[in-house]
């Protein structure tokens, strides 16, 4: 078995911000396909989704400067 190794605060956030992104990647992606092929746009809704691309970079960014911060008070180091 492998050994797990003890994340440090801001891990889950980047985590977290990685999923939210891809998520909003994807609903970007369906959005701009329509457009390009001439198709009906999508409803409104299907943008709103497409912003959790942004969303899901300041969580990650949060998340890593949550860690940086947890490294730089750690006593020891």
């Amino acid at each position: 078995m492998s050994e797990r190794t003890p994340g440090t605060p801001g891990d889950a956030l980047v985590r977290v911000g990685g999923v939210i992104f891809a998520v909003g990647a994807v609903a970007t992606l369906v959005t701009v396909i329509p457009l390009l092929i001439g198709a009906e746009p999508l409803p409104t809704a299907a943008y709103v989704v497409s912003m959790l691309m942004g969303v899901g970079f300041l969580v990650a960014g949060i998340g890593l400067l949550r860690s940086i911060a947890a490294q730089r008070v750690k006593p020891g180091s």
